[in-house]
């Protein structure tokens, strides 16, 4: 059984590409909860996209404000939140995920991130360098924190969203999360 949340909340955690952000929104119509995206929330804040955010603060300034968003929005009630794929490197982060909602680790090969990023130009960490190399160290480093946050874990294939989705339901049934939080 899920240690019990004091919401229903999810919170959808991995490595970029995954499928986060399109997953969450259908997993959120499913479950009746608020759909939120970290990374979106973070642009709407500051009224600038990620990409220039990492340009002009670097990484350490996009991750405190990571830090704050996902501070805000797990203290909300029934929310869905797809997070960033770091957001899970810092401390803090990890205890809000794990003390205030269920977390699921969407999983997947480094070949199918590829695939799906490769041509994406708003990934910061993806720029200027061996993709397929800095997916690797990204996922030998950031793994084991997945795991260790994680009360549930899904691999994605290339099958669809919706196949994602209806696995992640029937997971939380498995272990007994509506029973809980209904």
């Amino acid at each position: 059984m899920l240690n019990a949340p004091q919401s229903k909340s999810i919170f959808l955690v991995g490595p970029m590409g995954v499928g986060k952000t399109t997953v969450g929104r259908m997993l959120a119509r499913d479950l009746n909860l608020r759909f939120r995206d970290s990374d979106h929330e973070i642009e709407k804040r500051t009224g600038a996209d990620i990409p220039w955010i990492f340009d002009v603060e670097g990484e350490q300034g996009f991750r405190e404000r990571e830090a704050k968003v996902i501070d805000d929005l797990t203290l909300a009630p029934d929310v869905l939140l797809a997070t960033g794929g770091g957001a899970v490197l810092r401390d803090e982060n990890r205890r809000c995920l794990s003390r205030r909602g269920t977390v699921v680790y969407l999983d997947t090969s480094v070949e199918l991130q590829l695939k799906r990023t490769s041509r994406d130009k708003k990934r910061p960490l993806l720029q200027g360098g061996d993709q397929e190399q800095i997916l690797r160290e990204l996922r030998r480093v950031r793994e084991p924190i997945y795991q260790s946050v994680a009360d549930l874990k899904v691999i994605v294939g290339s099958g669809s969203s919706r196949k994602v989705a209806a696995e992640i339901l029937r997971k939380l049934r498995e272990n007994e999360y509506f029973e809980v939080c209904t």
